[in-house]
């Protein structure tokens, strides 16, 4: 079967091997005449880079690189790219790479044209009426991993290096006006790159599926991304060259970051807080995490965990049968059982707890946990302790 799509939800989507070469094109009618490439290190001198360039140049599109961003991306970052851009007098940005890349670039483009500071968009309240929408520049979006669904989300996540906190910048027109899905670009990702980002993009899903606001729409779509990455990472990650497999886990994240408009929670709380903190991949932290939160929320999800067992065709399916699963899931993918094993302590428990339960992506826990119980799902999981709330 031929995968192949034009899909116009949340955004303007193109999905297809090969489909990267329309960049030039989706360029020209975003308006953009000048754009700057947004890419980590890692991927910036790499001949899919090239070709990028390429393309643009072919269709007229002047296109030039900025990459100074960390696996978890700064102020600092966000700010040293606005430079590039203003002097540069750039006019579009196309994000290219994983979820550090995307965010970045997102946020250099909300801030093209702003006078306020970034954290003056912090996702609280109605702080995005503050940004001047007109100033914020267009962004096209090629995601080379299948993880956080950037490409299809109104935000970023920054890390605030001064208070050592990550923040949610929020802004609607910060949605990328064009998603390229090429599989192409991730089938150089390595096994554990390609695990631990789509762990992330099953605990969007997840956690998705899981939080208490009304969204069916959003319920279904979580619904299926987990299925699919059910299917198709496994796949992936032993055979990174499955052209089936690395779109449809491509389609997952997207999934999964279009359906956690509907929240996210306390996997996301904690990871954000570690992440600060320790600066670790953020998939790999949701990945460990997820078990030891699903315990923690059993009594409030029960039904609806049996009702996602059922339909992932798991035996007797229920809250123990889909435990067995993630356990078995995450050691397929070589996922550490706990925070200990990347060399995360105990030291800063009672911080940990306290930063998570002010993080946003609590407020969407099915259960509105406090920052004792954060700190005891952290010991938990540095200890390997699956004790139930």
């Amino acid at each position: 079967m031929q995968l192949q799509g034009n899909w116009n939800y949340p955004t303007s989507i193109t999905v297809g091997e090969g489909c990267l070469a329309q960049v030039g094109q989706a360029c020209q009618q975003a308006g953009i005449t000048k754009a700057l490439l947004v890419t980590d290190p890692g991927l910036a001198d790499l001949p899919m880079v090239a070709a990028t360039l390429d393309y643009c140049r072919q269709a007229g599109i002047e296109c030039d690189i900025f990459s100074r961003i960390q696996g978890n991306p700064t102020g600092e970052n966000v700010e040293d790219g606005l430079q590039v851009y203003r002097l540069g007098r750039f006019n579009g940005v196309i994000a290219f790479g994983g979820g550090s890349s995307l965010d970045a670039a997102k946020a250099i483009a909300l801030m093209a044209g702003q006078t306020l500071p970034l954290w003056a968009f912090e996702d609280i309240g109605d702080n995005w009426l503050q940004a001047d929408a007109s100033a914020i520049a267009p962004v096209i979006a090629i995601p080379t991993t299948a993880g956080t669904g950037s490409e299809v989300g109104r935000a970023s996540v920054i890390t605030d290096t001064q208070h050592h906190v990550k923040k949610i910048i929020f802004h609607p027109k910060m949605l990328p006006v064009k998603v390229l899905l090429d599989p192409a670009v991730t089938v150089g990702l390595p096994p554990h790159i390609t695990a631990a980002t789509g762990m992330d993009a099953l605990s969007h899903n997840l956690e998705a599926f899981c939080a208490t606001s009304y969204h069916p729409m959003a319920e279904g779509i979580a619904l299926e991304g987990i299925r699919l990455i059910k299917h198709y990472l496994p796949e992936a990650v032993v055979n990174g060259g499955n052209i089936e497999a690395r779109t449809q886990m491509l389609v997952a994240s997207s999934m999964g970051a279009t359906a956690f408009q509907r929240g996210l929670g306390g996997m996301h709380a904690i990871a954000h807080t570690l992440g600060a903190l320790y600066d670790k991949h953020h998939g790999l932290l949701n990945a460990i995490l997820m078990p030891y939160v699903l315990q923690a929320n059993r009594v409030a999800i029960e039904d609806k965990i049996t009702n996602l067992a059922r339909y992932l065709d798991l035996p007797e399916p229920g809250f123990d049968a889909f435990m067995t699963w993630i356990l078995d899931f995450r050691q397929a993918m070589n996922i550490p059982h706990t925070l200990a094993d990347i060399d995360i302590t105990l030291e800063d428990a009672q911080r940990v707890g306290e930063m998570a339960v002010a993080d946003p992506s609590a407020g969407g826990n099915p259960i509105a946990f406090s920052a004792d119980v954060y700190s005891r799902i952290f010991t938990d999981a540095v200890i390997g302790r699956l004790s139930e709330s």
